[in-house]
């Protein structure tokens, strides 16, 4: 018999799409780890185009069952919160972890609940009885009271910010033991309990931070206030409320960090801060705080949240912040590493990529940042480290586009923003650069998308996305030198669905989410390395 491999038919190069993806068309099942790594980078339990919360907590439990690896749950669940930095999912994936193996979920705990909002969240996602349980069980509780008990007291008083469960709920549902009489005051603060039930804590056991807070509070002057908040370590949005003028307020913004800054730029100029007749020395250092390279790494802030800000800022922010935004954002992309060669760039701008990144929360809370808005950021990074590469937004149409590499991010990502808006047929960047660039070099693809394409079939069975990227690698392999290792494809998900249009293998790689974790993967796999997605999360210590 002759050799099977060597003399293979021409249709085994064209793997047979095994389902169909939310919008009907031809597609490949991600296998299961895949999949729940791609739910966890991506998903917000908010309603996306293709699909509702509850559908992505039921996928998101079915895929849980289905992996049988608690270690890989655990890393997964500090993958998802420490570089994907995701806020819902790896809370959720840390309760089904601490149903298997409370021994690793005890490893994990401090490194995915790392703040009060997550606590919150962990003990909401209890309480709604998702997860099996509507109280904490045993391991949940005694977690949640090593929390409480060793965190900061900066750390409590911000995690007392919020609602539904609130840090008193948090606190009546564990019970926790106190060690000494100042974090029992500081409890019995929290919950609202009368002094006399303190005991034998007195409001004198109450730490300096709480007493000061309590005291600028009741201040009946802004001078009053003043003189209490340049020595008071609490987050600005515990003062916010009893703030008393513009002095107070640029008071407080002192204490902002980056992040608030840029959240909470029109609320600035609504209380004269940075007002167009505010102090300019205010106006500088905002400015500077914004666009501060140390700030924004430490802060972990996405190139795409000073986009939103950017777009979100009303006419009467000064232009000198404006400025730091676009700054902020080349910052922010500053670590897109560069890639072996150009590639081209395909850029989804479908109807579908009009929704919010984050899904469709209640009225006044969905974000007006869209997947396609994050997509042209992505686009617009790689494309600056990269600018030989070639741009080609589609839809069920590739539109041809100028760009200017030299521009500022946030500009780049404004234009290709603003193309499409029809169906989806992510096989057309390919099919552009097989037909307009036949004899120029690429080092590969990389689609930014959610994956949904529908128009278009592929040949004997396979995606369109498939049929068109063997085309693409043969011509590659005639321009390239003998021995080089082939061209790569790459796609980047936005959404939290698990179909994908090219099956994984050598030259594919599927990887979900819109953190720098996503630029990181690309380039080792563009590199030669074999640190694809699901090995990203392997090789995350616990």
């Amino acid at each position: 018999m002759a050799n099977k491999s060597l003399f293979a038919s021409l249709t085994s190069r064209f793997a047979r799409a095994d389902t169909v993806n939310e919008a009907g068309g031809r597609a490949y099942r991600l296998e299961p780890k895949h999949a729940l790594a791609q739910l966890a980078a991506t998903g917000c339990f908010n309603g996306t185009y293709y699909a509702q919360a509850e559908e992505q907590l039921a996928t998101l439990k079915a895929l849980i069952d289905r992996v049988d690896d608690n270690a890989f749950l655990a890393k997964l669940a500090v993958y998802a919160r420490q570089e994907a930095f995701m806020k819902d999912m790896p809370v959720a994936i840390l309760l089904a972890l601490s149903k298997r193996d409370t021994r690793l979920f005890r490893q994990v705990f401090d490194r995915v609940v790392d703040n009060g909002r997550t606590l919150r969240t962990l003990v909401q996602f209890v309480r709604s009885g998702q997860f099996g349980r509507k109280s904490l069980s045993y391991a949940l509780q005694r977690a949640v009271q090593r929390w409480l008990n060793a965190a900061s007291v900066e750390k409590l008083l911000s995690a007392s910010i919020g609602n539904d469960p609130s840090l008193r709920d948090v606190l009546r549902l564990a019970r926790p033991t106190p060690p000494d009489n100042a974090r029992r005051a500081l409890f019995g603060w929290l919950t609202d309990k009368p002094v006399e039930k303190w005991a034998p804590a007195t409001e004198a056991d109450l730490p300096e931070e709480v007493q000061a807070l309590a005291a600028f509070r009741k201040a009946a002057t802004p001078e009053a206030q003043l003189q209490i908040v340049e020595n008071l370590n609490a987050r600005w949005d515990l003062l916010a409320d009893a703030a008393k003028g513009p002095a107070v307020w640029a008071a407080i913004a002192r204490k902002m960090g980056p992040q608030a800054l840029r959240m909470n730029l029109n609320t600035l100029v609504r209380h004269g801060v940075i007002s167009p007749d505010a102090d300019p020395e205010m106006i500088d250092y905002v400015a500077a705080r914004l666009a501060d390279p140390e700030e924004i790494q430490r802060s972990h802030q996405f190139p795409y949240q000073f986009l939103a800000a950017y777009l979100n800022a009303n006419r009467e922010v000064p232009r000198k912040i404006k400025t730091a935004l676009h700054k902020a954002a080349e910052v922010a992309c500053g670590n897109v590493p560069a890639l072996p060669g150009p590639v081209v760039l395909g850029l989804d701008v479908s109807g579908s990529m009009q929704s919010p990144i984050t899904g469709h929360r209640g009225l006044g809370a969905t974000s007006k940042m869209r997947c396609v808005d994050v997509a042209a950021l992505i686009a617009a990074a790689i494309l600056r480290r990269n600018p030989e590469s070639v741009v080609i937004p589609f839809d069920t149409a590739a539109y041809e586009v100028q760009m200017d590499p030299t521009d500022s991010v946030l500009s780049l990502a404004g234009r290709l923003a603003s193309y499409g808006g029809g169906g989806t047929d992510c096989s057309l960047p390919l099919a552009v650069a097989n037909t307009r660039y036949p004899n120029r070099r690429f080092a590969g693809c990389v689609l930014v998308s959610d994956q949904e394409s529908w128009v278009g079939e592929g040949r004997h069975g396979s995606t369109a996305v498939m049929t068109q990227w063997q085309s693409f690698v043969a011509n590659q392999v005639r321009l390239h030198e003998r021995g080089w290792g082939g061209p790569k494809l790459v796609c980047i998900d936005l959404q939290p669905y698990t179909t994908t249009q090219a099956p994984e293998r050598q030259d594919i790689l599927n990887v979900g989410g819109f953190s720098d974790a996503v630029f990181s993967v690309v380039a080792a796999f563009f590199n030669e390395d074999a640190g694809r997605f699901v090995a990203e999360v392997e090789a995350v210590e616990v």
